[in-house]
């Protein structure tokens, strides 16, 4: 068998890798492993796994640690199990391929420095003077009928689905049908709220959800560029659960009119009820504090700003990116004060603008690409990570990136977002091939895809993504891993010359991953170049990593 690395494997990759469709080469037989090595008992799990992949055929294993965002901080021994899973692997033939660069899921990275964060703008929010601190004075559009949402005739619209009960909203046994209640508000742009809501469930089988949405998909959107959909947050109620308080924080951004949404979009059995449904505008809950985030405070109807230290206290959350860990963000908490110093008088008009942090589903973070620290950041990681593992391979994680191309860091280049996801790809790109010279690089897809994730109105992306994929150099092997678009989007990277990989499998029903890989590989183009598969399993799935090895490579 022929195996080629590094340079010479990008200039004779049809050599190394197969263009026939159906066949699997040997050369990337992987799985996917997520695992925390500073846990004895984790270097030993890992290790049995190992011996289970090189007997199944497998020929490496894509590894993923948060601790790989945090070497510095580590003690020596997580130096020292890592240097146990690479001698066994060694040992058995299986190649390490180490994940680096958490560009979209960056808390990891973030533990650094948490104010990296890249955050959403508040423009000009209207403050006054009271009692030496800068008050915030509220949106008065801002308001929901209040503690009785059983009275549905003062919402804008509600599902059949959804009932009157003592007080509250409530939904049993869905079946599957949308049970919504909407309140269509006029707000303010750029503006930070927090909306709470009380929920109680009995064997609810659903994801209660808070949504905020802007006008319909498809008329024109009066912010522009900027996403039509706003909370993306998870409340985190549980199954069965009295009365609890729950909570999501959004940016209206550059839209006036939002339509907020209390329902289940996925219910099947059980009752849930809402109750107590607030919304009310906050001020500089989780601030970010950088140069490229910065903080603006005037005096209502004067020039100029006013000086941070000299007129009023520096404007700092000391929870912010901290809780329960560094790099780790809070839906909601107390909003920190603004202290104002004695030259500004009782009564004093201010407005007030920042930047702050929202988060994404179960507490996902994004890191500012523009900013300057970040590629330190970046650049410092594959170092320490080259210097501990000594790969052939690393496998970058530009994945699912939910926010960008907001802050000013990012707005002030004036650059499409997919012009400055691609600037950042090509300088990942650059850096593991000045620290590891003729290595190979693996990428997801999903984020240069223009059939996946690469397009307009992704989450809170401003702008439009097209064009990331120009980050990408060909030698960069692409890992697809969007089935419902496996024909296309294989075909789009096959075009441009990049080898392929196969991530498929994805926990569902036992067996099902494994019939999936069938119709994966019939979707390879003729014209392209299949560089391997890989088991990839999110949730730690190892029970059909044999039958998926016998269904890839047909041995």
């Amino acid at each position: 068998m022929l195996k080629l690395t590094g340079l010479a494997m990008a200039a004779m990759c049809s050599l190394a890798a197969s263009s026939v469709v159906g066949a699997v080469p040997p050369e990337d037989r992987l799985v996917y492993v997520a695992t925390n090595l500073l846990v004895d008992a984790n270097v030993e799990k890992l290790t049995t796994l190992l011996t289970r992949a090189k007997k199944a055929g497998y020929s490496g294993v894509l590894l993923a640690d948060s601790k790989f965002g945090r070497l510095a901080d580590l003690p020596d021994r997580y130096a020292a199990n890592c240097r146990k899973v690479k001698a066994a692997a060694l040992s058995m033939g299986i190649e390490i391929i180490p994940a680096v660069f958490p560009v979209g899921y960056s808390n990891d990275l973030l533990w650094n420095d948490p104010n990296l964060a890249e955050a959403l703008p508040v423009r000009d929010a209207e403050f006054v003077v009271k009692g030496g601190e800068a008050v915030l004075v509220p949106d008065a559009g801002a308001a929901l009928p209040g503690g009785d949402m059983g009275d549905l005739k003062k919402w804008s619209w509600h599902d059949d689905t959804v009932v009157s009960d003592a007080g509250a909203a409530r939904v049993q046994d869905p079946k599957g049908k949308n049970a919504r209640i909407v309140q269509k508000l006029t707000l303010k742009p750029y503006r930070q709220y927090h909306v709470s809501v009380r929920i109680k469930t009995k064997d609810f089988r659903g994801t209660p959800e808070v949504k905020a949405l802007t006008p319909k998909p498809g008329k024109p959107n009066p912010a522009g560029d900027e996403p039509s959909t706003l909370i993306f947050s998870q409340l985190g109620a549980k199954a069965t659960q009295d009365w609890t308080v729950h909570h999501a924080v959004f940016n209206s951004l550059g839209h006036t009119e939002v339509n907020l949404y209390f329902g289940v979009w996925d219910g099947s059995t059980g009752t849930l009820w809402f109750d107590d449904a607030r919304i009310e505008e906050v001020g500089p809950l989780n601030i970010v504090r950088r140069i490229g985030a910065p903080v603006s405070v005037k005096v209502s109807g004067r020039q100029g700003a006013l000086v941070e230290g000299t007129d009023y206290e520096p404007i700092v959350d000391p929870t912010m990116g901290k809780v329960p860990w560094p790099g780790a963000y809070e839906v909601y908490h107390a909003v920190p004060k603004i202290k104002t110093k004695s030259s500004l008088a009782e009564g004093t008009r201010l407005l007030v603008s920042y930047h702050h942090v929202v988060t994404v589903n179960d507490g996902q973070v994004m890191i500012c690409p523009s900013e300057p620290k970040t590629v330190e950041l970046l650049r410092d990681q594959a170092r320490r990570m080259h210097a501990l593992w000594q790969a052939k391979g690393y496998w970058m994680s530009h994945d699912e990136i939910r926010c960008l191309n907001q802050d000013e860091s990012c707005r002030k280049r004036n650059l499409s977002a997919g012009a400055i996801l691609a600037d950042n790809t090509r300088t990942c790109v650059e850096i593991l091939k000045e620290v590891n010279p003729g290595g190979r690089i693996y990428a997801w897809s999903d984020m240069f895809d223009p059939h996946h994730n690469a397009h307009a109105d992704y989450y809170l992306v401003r702008g439009d993504l097209a064009g990331a994929w120009e980050g990408l150099s060909k030698d960069v092997i692409v890992a697809a891993w969007g089935f419902g678009t496996r024909d296309k989007s294989m075909k789009f990277f096959a075009d441009r010359g990049n080898p392929l990989l196969i991530a498929g499998y994805y926990d569902g029903p036992p067996g099902a991953g494994v019939k999936q890989i069938t119709p994966w590989l019939a979707a390879v183009p003729k014209s392209g170049v299949l560089r391997g598969v890989m088991y990839t399993t999110w949730e730690n799935r190892y029970e059909d990593l044999e039958a998926f090895g016998r269904a890839a490579w047909k041995e």
